[in-house]
């Protein structure tokens, strides 16, 4: 290799190195659910006989079906200014982190099992829960605003439950903030979803909180 071709690598080296470092880093959030007290009060329920869910695909608007984090700030103005943030991204598109999180919460709270593969034996009760997340307000330093509506059907006897919460709440701390906010919004639809599941599962009249305002 001449001194001039040595030359040129070094130079292409370095900029591709300047390059690279000027890249920001993307940040992953996911939404899984921790498993902390709640002040739900869920029905106590056979745990002999065993009962499956299937969490159908969480539908959600179109803006919010993809894996950047959507959001606002306070001051966005009357236009209401929307911002896709690319270095901010939740680990999947967002309708399906938000359909793992909530198969896995109500799963770990209910004691359903939730795989679509494991071998179901002819006891088993099966349910089908559909989630639907109609609004959606992320607004950073602010609040994180959702309004969720649900379906519980037993396809063996077709009973079922309807319900919806709309919940807030209050968010600090930037970006990061945000997520832990819709992580809280998540493990209380969990609570209700997992609640009203057992009513149903139980003969009784599933209720339904229909506000939720954590302020």
């Amino acid at each position: 290799m001449t001194a001039l071709a040595r030359n040129v690598f070094v130079m292409m080296a370095a900029l591709l190195t300047a390059g690279c470092a000027s890249v920001p880093e993307t940040r992953f959030y996911t939404l899984s659910v921790r498993s902390e007290p709640s002040e739900i009060k869920v029905l106590p329920r056979d745990s002999s006989i065993p009962i499956f869910i299937d969490i159908l695909p969480v539908t959600v608007p179109e803006r919010l079906a993809r894996p950047q984090l959507v959001v606002r700030t306070k001051d966005s103005g009357p236009e209401a200014q929307l911002f896709i943030l690319e270095q901010d991204h939740w680990s999947s598109p967002f309708n399906y982190e938000l359909r793992d999180a909530f198969a896995s919460g109500i799963a770990n709270r209910t004691g359903a099992g939730n795989d679509a593969r494991a071998t179901r034996t002819p006891d088993q009760v099966r349910y089908k829960i559909a989630i639907k997340l109609s609004q959606f307000d992320a607004i950073v330093d602010d609040t994180v605003k959702a309004r969720f509506s649900w379906t519980i059907t037993r396809p063996a006897d077709a009973r079922s439950a309807a319900c919806y919460a709309a919940i807030t709440e209050p968010v600090t701390g930037g970006v990061e903030g945000v997520v832990e906010g819709v992580q809280r919004v998540v493990a209380r639809v969990v609570e209700e979803v997992s609640k009203n599941l057992i009513e149903l599962d139980t003969g009784h009249v599933p209720t339904c909180t229909v506000e939720k305002n954590a302020l």
